[in-house]
């Protein structure tokens, strides 16, 4: 639904901008000069900082793939220790992830204090009786413990990279350039030409859909229900016994 309210939108900009072109006369026109370097200079700090941002939204990408992982690891190797743990174990879990899928916030484990990796410490210290562990077990403790460290890294990674983001001065560039190219496009003849009104708007559109995309990236918005959501819902299952 979210796809084709984009589309429809892209459209109504593209027609709205093309109107404008269409009725508009500029008193004088660009060097094509100008065009060549402003659109040089866009080109170069947006793919720069698009491919910087993409980058680090596939690092977080994993390291949340990777978390929810040692979570389903925990749970597992927890049912070799005993059924009350891991029936514990599952119940912070699925709150955990549960969370996730009330708030429609994958990073709010991450922005907040969470409870969910000292309450599985706290589990392992309550039910784990030294007389009562096995070879079986204590190599399932071991995982866990393992695991729950792994998980603590991952969950100081998370942090740094989401702190990553583009400096306001770095962002006053992308908009100047964006500017100077928008408006030296804007310049050239379109009165009363139909396609020339039509590419001038679909290029200035163009332009603002970078910006939009770079943005999203930098605040790690871009398909972010692969991250929560679908993460989310996958452990969840594997608590539940539907995989």
């Amino acid at each position: 639904m979210k796809s084709y309210l984009a589309i429809f939108l892209i459209f109504a900009v593209v027609l709205f901008l093309s109107t404008i072109f269409y009725y508009s006369q500029f008193p004088f026109e660009a060097d094509k000069v100008f065009l060549s370097i402003s659109t040089f200079l866009f080109s170069i700090f947006t793919s720069f900082f698009v491919s910087r941002q993409a980058s680090r939204f596939n690092k977080i990408r994993e390291k949340v793939s990777e978390f929810g992982g040692k979570m389903s690891t925990i749970y597992r190797a927890s049912g070799h220790v005993n059924t009350e743990l891991q029936k514990k174990i599952g119940v912070i879990i699925t709150a955990h992830y549960k969370k996730i899928l009330t708030t429609g916030k994958w990073n709010i484990h991450y922005s907040e204090k969470s409870s969910t990796l000292t309450g599985i410490h706290d589990l392992l210290d309550e039910h784990v009786v030294d007389a009562e562990v096995t070879k079986v077990s204590n190599q399932a403790l071991g995982a866990i413990v393992k695991s729950l460290a792994a998980c603590q890294d991952v969950r100081k990674q998370v942090v740094t990279l989401t702190e990553e983001r583009i400096p306001k001065e770095q962002w006053v560039l992308v908009l100047f350039f964006a500017a100077i190219l928008i408006s030296t496009v804007s310049t050239i003849e379109s009165y009363n030409v139909i396609f020339a009104s039509m590419l001038k708007s679909a290029f200035v559109v163009s332009v603002l859909s970078v910006i939009y995309i770079l943005y999203k990236l930098n605040n790690l918005m871009y398909s972010e229900h692969i991250m929560g959501q679908r993460s989310a819902e996958d452990v969840i299952a594997i608590v539940e016994g539907n995989k």
